[in-house]
């Protein structure tokens, strides 16, 4: 991927800042890294201090607080996001298709230009891969799974897998695999963590929605509904069937059984479980523990634990 150069004035337009830094900037970059080519963020007035003593070529940083006139400063409403939309346009990649030439890619499947698919990766039979994708070294995208445009799956990850779904023969005790047989889609603009795994719908679909996020060594089984814009933290654990509204946020380690029900904007903290067919709702509000409860119940009842001893 060849080095990507932007101006001051093109800096400016994909952060929407009236200033316009005369430097020819190459990357993003940490203050301590920070060089004549690098363009940086700070949060709060400390960060911009010290910004403005180092050698980045453009700063971005939150009007109001501190002061400065130096024509490196880009005055921006949220410098990290736009550190964000920078970092983002850095990253544009070429016109060209990147395949890898230890990727194994069936003849039947479809991959979307300018995608690239690293070494030792599998694109089965019948899948879709959109534009603009990253298939990551030894990922699997398994027959007929649907990626869509700009989706990021990071390495050794394994998407469409049979589901963990059997039937149990009343006399034998015998487990029969029930059938898995159904799809994955995976909307626009989600990224898919290291090590994690999505299975395929048993007779209907898996779906993840449009922008999710989802972290490292996550499992979410069969038939599971993942809405939009939600973020899903390392070790999560879902069973099959639950449905996850829409700007929900999840944190590590989190368990939920099966036909859990999580309404939009919830946010369930580190270790919380939620058992089997249970709902959750109260947009923005935190849920903790097993059973899952709003944070205060919560914390009330460690508390009443403690006195106890």
């Amino acid at each position: 991927m060849s080095i990507k150069t932007l101006t001051g004035r093109e800096l400016a337009a994909i952060v929407g800042a009236r200033e316009q830094p005369a430097a020819l900037l190459h990357r993003v970059s940490a203050l301590d890294d920070a060089a004549p080519d690098t363009v940086v963020f700070a949060q709060d007035d400390t960060t911009l201090h010290r910004a403005l003593e180092s050698q980045a070529g453009a700063i971005l940083a939150r009007p109001g607080g501190l002061t400065s006139d130096d024509p490196r400063v880009l005055w921006v409403s949220d410098p990290r996001y736009a550190m964000a939309l920078v970092g983002k346009a850095f990253a544009a990649k070429s016109d060209q298709l990147l395949l890898h030439p230890q990727a194994s890619i069936h003849p039947s499947a479809t991959v979307g230009l300018r995608t690239r698919v690293g070494a030792g990766s599998v694109i089965e039979a019948g899948a879709i891969v959109g534009e603009d994708c990253v298939v990551s070294s030894n990922a699997t995208i398994c027959g007929g799974v649907r990626l869509g445009n700009r989706v990021i799956v990071q390495a050794g990850a394994v998407l469409g897998a049979t589901g963990f779904g059997y039937a149990r023969d009343p006399v034998t005790g015998e487990h029969l695999l029930f059938p898995q047989q159904g799809s994955l889609v995976v909307e626009d603009d989600v990224e898919i963590g290291a090590n994690t795994t999505i299975d395929r719908g048993a007779l209907g679909e898996t779906r993840i929605g449009k922008g999710t996020k989802i972290d490292n060594l996550v499992h979410i089984g069969h038939n599971c509904r993942i809405g939009r814009n939600v973020i899903i933290a390392a070790q999560v654990g879902l069973s099959g069937s639950c449905v996850i509204e829409d700007d929900v946020t999840i944190a590590g380690q989190v368990g939920l059984g099966d036909h859990v029900h999580i309404g939009p904007g919830v946010i369930l903290g580190g270790q919380a479980g939620v058992y089997p067919g249970k709902e959750v709702r109260g947009p923005g509000e935190i849920f903790a523990g097993t059973p899952a409860e709003p944070r205060t119940h919560y914390l009330r009842s460690l508390a009443r634990l403690r006195r106890l001893k």
